[in-house]
């Protein structure tokens, strides 16, 4: 029985890390298909690359895994210090690196400085929303941890 509780705990593990990727992928994907977007718009051209696009999702992905696997999954800390900012910079450069590759601002210099401080803005974004839930989480938490030492105080009555 040990070893099966064990291996759902390893599962729901893995599941949480990945539904965490998941998550970032979307997020950051929106963000960066958002920016496009609107430079092709301002460009007046309504059409997007299907090959941009594609090369955005798996970028958010393999970012997503870095962040979560060897980057402390920073964008979710407890604080925004000297490593987190720097951690930062060098997604915010990776992504702006393959944009400049994968010419999806078609390599105009001030569109790609315009995409790299929009990336810095979207990761301090990012981890404003994660520090604002965990402190709404926590404050559910205390308050279902209160209504059950209430109900357990009165059921310990109701008992003697």
């Amino acid at each position: 029985m040990s070893k099966r509780r064990k291996r759902i705990s390893a599962l729901e593990k893995y599941l949480t890390i990945e539904i965490g990727i998941e998550f970032k992928a979307c997020l950051y994907f929106f963000c960066i298909l958002f920016f496009y977007s609107m430079y092709r718009l301002i460009g007046g051209n309504l059409e997007a690359s299907i090959i941009h696009m594609a090369e955005m999702i798996f970028l958010t992905y393999g970012i997503g895994y870095l962040q979560v696997l060897v980057l402390d999954n920073f964008d979710e800390g407890e604080r925004l210090g000297g490593k987190e900012i720097c951690y930062i910079l060098l997604c915010t450069l990776i992504y702006v690196g393959i944009s400049f590759w994968g010419k999806w601002f078609d390599r105009n210099l001030a569109v790609t400085v315009g995409y790299f401080c929009y990336m810095v803005f979207a990761y301090i974004c990012a981890f404003l929303v994660y520090k604002l839930k965990r402190e709404i989480d926590g404050k559910i938490l205390n308050e279902d941890l209160k209504a059950f030492q209430e109900r357990d105080k009165y059921e310990k009555c109701d008992r003697d």
